[in-house]
C-alpha cells in the first residue's frame, strides 16, 4: 500500500483536533469540522478490513522509520487480527460520540470536541505500536484529553474523579515502563517482536508478568483495583462514558494478548490461576454490587467491570485447558471468545450509557428512583433500551451472546466450577439490568418529568439505530469477525504453549 493507512488513522484526528481548537465557536465551525474528520478518520480506516489478508498472522499495513536512532526507538506501526477490530471499532465509536454531544455541549464544544479528535488518534496509535516504547508514549499521552474531558465537562465531584483516574492508570504503568526499559537492555530493540523471542527465565518472566499485570489490571480494570472506574463514569460527560467504557478499558485486555501471554508464557502458565480468580471474582461479585446500585451510570460502569472479567478469564483459560486436555483447541474458543466480548461490550456498553445520556439530558437525574413509566412517552427510546439491556444480559441473537458463550464453553473443559461461576453472569446480568429496565421504563408513569418527554429526536435515533444494528450483526454473524481474528489468535496460542509446560 502506498498510503500509510495507520499514519492517517493516528494524525488525522489528532491534527483535525488542533484544527477544531483554532476555528473555536465559531457559527458552529468546530462541530461539524470535528464531525467531517470523524467522518474521514472511519472511511480511512475501512480498508485496514477490506485490504486485510485473513489467511495469515504477519502484520499488516507495517509503517517503519526511525525515530530515536542512539536508543533504537523506532516509529513502528503494523496490524494483525487482534488489533485491527479495535481500530476500527475506535473510528466507528468516535463517529457516534460526535453526532451525540451535538447539542448536549452547549459551553466550550470545539474544545470538547477536540479532545475526543486528539484521543481518538492516540487510542489508535496504541493499537497500531509495534515498537514497545512508541506504544508507551501513546498508553500514556491518551490520559491528557480524557483527563480534560472528565474534569473539564463532567459532574460535581468530577476534580476527584478526574484525579483517581489519572493516578490509578498513571502509576499503574510505571511499572509497566521498568519492564519495557529492562526487557530493551537484554534484546538492544524495543521491537516488540524482540521482546516475544526474549525467551527469559522464570524469574525473570514472574517479575515482569507481575509490571504488566499492575498497568493491565487496573485499565481493564480488575477487581480489586477496579474503584476508580464508577467515579470516572459517574462524573463524566456522556461522551466521556461512552468512550471509556467501550475503547479505554479493552486496552487492558489488549495489553495482555500483546504483551503478557507471548512474553511471558512460563510465568502466565505459572499464574493463570490468579488471573483466573480475580476474573471470576469480577464476574460474581461485582455483578452482585451492580444489583444495588440506585445510579443508572454506576450500574453500567460495575456491570463493564463484571463483563470485561470475561475477557480475562477466556484469555487465561488455555493453560488450565492445556494441562486437563492436552489439547489446544479450547484455549483458541477462549480467546477468540475474549476478543469477540471487547468488541461486543465496545458496542453495548457504549449503547447503554448513551441511553443514561439521552434520560439525563431530558431530566437531569442518574438515579433510578427519579423514573418510572418512560415507554410510555419514549415508546422508540424504550425498545431501543430494551434491545441494549437484553445483549447487555447476554441474549442469544445479540452480540452480547457470542462471546460469553464461547468463553462458557472453554471454561468447561477447564474446570466445571469455573464455567458454574462464570455461567452465573449470565444470570446476574439479566437480573441488574432487566430489574433496572423495569423500574425505569415500565409501570405507570411516574411524575411530571417522565410525563413530559419527548421521544428520541432523528439524530439521537441514528446513533442508537446505527448501534442496534451492530449488535444484531454482530450477534447473527459473527463470522467475519472471528476469521480475521483467527490466524492470529492461533499464532497467539503457539506462543503461549512454547512455555515449560
Amino acid at each position: 500500500m502506498e498510503m500509510p493507512i495507520l499514519s492517517v488513522v493516528i494524525w488525522l484526528p489528532i491534527i483535525g483536533g488542533l484544527l477544531v481548537l483554532a476555528a473555536g465557536e465559531r457559527a458552529n465551525a468546530g462541530r461539524w469540522l470535528a464531525l467531517g474528520v470523524a467522518i474521514l478518520t472511519f472511511v480511512a480506516s475501512i480498508p485496514l478490513y477490506t485490504l486485510f489478508d485473513a489467511t495469515t498472522a504477519a502484520m499488516q499495513f507495517v509503517e517503519r522509520a526511525p525515530w530515536i536512532a542512539a536508543y533504537k526507538v523506532e516509529y513502528y506501526l503494523g496490524v494483525d487480527g487482534i488489533s485491527m477490530p479495535l481500530i476500527l471499532l475506535t473510528t466507528f465509536i468516535t463517529v457516534l460520540v460526535v453526532i451525540a454531544g451535538w447539542e448536549a455541549i452547549r459551553e466550550s464544544s470545539s474544545q470538547y470536541f477536540a479532545s475526543f479528535l486528539i484521543l481518538e488518534g492516540m487510542m489508535n496509535g496504541v493499537f497500531a505500536s509495534l515498537d514497545a516504547m512508541l506504544f508507551y508514549v501513546f498508553w500514556e499521552a491518551m490520559l491528557i484529553p480524557m483527563f480534560i474531558i472528565i474534569g473539564v465537562w463532567g459532574g460535581p465531584r468530577r476534580v476527584y474523579a478526574t484525579l483517581k483516574f489519572f493516578l490509578y492508570t498513571f502509576l499503574g504503568s510505571v511499572l509497566m515502563l521498568v519492564a519495557l526499559i529492562y526487557m530493551y537492555l537484554q534484546s538492544g530493540s524495543y521491537e516488540i517482536a524482540a521482546f516475544q523471542a526474549l525467551g527469559m527465565g522464570m524469574h525473570e518472566q514472574i517479575l515482569i508478568f507481575f509490571a504488566f499485570l499492575i498497568a493491565f489490571a487496573v485499565k481493564v480494570p480488575m477487581w480489586p483495583v477496579h474503584t476508580w472506574l464508577p467515579d470516572a463514569h459517574v462524573e463524566a460527560p456522556t461522551g466521556g462514558s461512552v468512550i471509556l467504557a467501550a475503547i479505554m478499558l479493552k486496552m487492558g485486555g489488549y495489553g495482555f494478548l500483546r504483551f503478557s501471554l507471548p512474553v511471558t508464557p512460563d510465568a502466565s502458565m505459572s499464574l493463570d490461576w490468579l488471573v483466573i480468580g480475580l476474573s471470576l471474582i469480577a464476574v460474581v461479585y461485582i455483578g452482585l454490587v451492580a444489583l444495588v446500585q440506585a445510579d443508572m451510570k454506576k450500574l453500567i460502569a460495575y456491570s463493564s467491570i463484571a463483563h470485561m472479567g470475561f475477557v480475562t478469564l477466556g484469555f487465561f483459560l488455555a493453560y488450565s485447558i492445556r494441562v486437563r486436555t492436552g489439547s489446544l483447541s479450547g484455549g483458541a474458543m477462549g480467546l477468540e471468545g475474549g476478543m469477540v466480548q471487547m468488541i461486543s461490550h465496545g458496542l453495548i456498553s457504549g449503547a447503554m450509557f448513551l441511553c443514561v445520556g439521552v434520560l439525563y439530558d431530558r431530566v437531569h437525574s442518574r438515579q433510578i428512583a427519579d423514573y418510572g413509566g418512560v415507554a410510555n412517552t419514549m415508546p422508540r427510546f424504550a425498545a431501543l433500551m430494551v434491545l441494549f439491556s437484553l445483549a447487555n444480559a447476554g441474549l442469544p441473537g445479540t452480540s452480547g451472546f457470542v462471546g460469553e458463550f464461547l468463553v462458557i464453553l472453554a471454561s468447561f473443559k477447564a474446570s466445571f466450577w469455573y464455567a458454574f461461576l462464570a455461567g452465573t453472569t449470565l444470570i446476574l446480568g439479566a437480573a441488574y439490568t432487566l430489574w433496572m429496565v423495569r423500574r425505569v421504563l415500565y409501570g405507570e408513569v411516574a411524575n411530571d418529568n417522565v410525563a413530559s418527554l419527548n421521544d428520541l429526536n432523528a439524530r439521537e435515533l441514528l446513533v442508537l439505530g446505527i448501534l442496534a444494528l451492530a449488535v444484531l450483526l454482530l450477534g447473527l454473524w459473527p463470522a467475519p469477525l472471528l476469521e480475521v481474528m483467527g490466524p492470529t489468535l492461533q499464532q497467539l496460542l503457539e506462543q503461549m504453549v512454547q512455555s515449560k509446560l
